[in-house]
């Protein structure tokens, strides 16, 4: 691509958001961030209660609001937003699976995301 299309196809960026329910968001968020920190770039500030996790192509932000854990991605691609949704949504949810965590992702431009819930949930 060349001109403005090409530049404008660069930046391009594939971006969602969740919105968990959860009495504990800071203590969530910072389980999150310290297991995926063992494979990826990851901080949590414990006096603001943000943090974010870089995953190289994409980045996922979180921060503790009141009963809410919000969680924003963004990923240089669709299947990486995909797969950064997943692998977010999954661990929470594993990690929160006595609070029956559920993590349903909206993009940016208003579609469904995926969703991550306990195996035994239905919806």
């Amino acid at each position: 691509m060349t001109g403005a299309a090409g530049y404008l196809g660069a930046m391009t960026q594939f971006t969602s958001t969740a919105s968990v329910a959860t009495d504990r968001p800071a203590r969530f968020a910072k389980q999150l961030a310290s297991h995926l920190g063992r494979k990826v770039a990851t901080a949590w500030d414990e006096e603001t209660e943000q943090g974010s996790i870089d995953f190289g192509s994409g980045r996922a932000t979180l921060a503790a609001g009141d009963g809410v854990l919000l969680i924003g991605l963004v990923a240089d691609d669709a299947a990486g937003r995909d797969r950064f949704e997943d692998v977010v949504g999954r661990h929470l949810v594993r990690f929160g699976a006595k609070d029956e965590l559920v993590c349903t992702w909206v993009r940016t431009d208003g579609t469904r995301g995926t969703e991550q819930r306990n195996e035994g949930d239905v919806s």
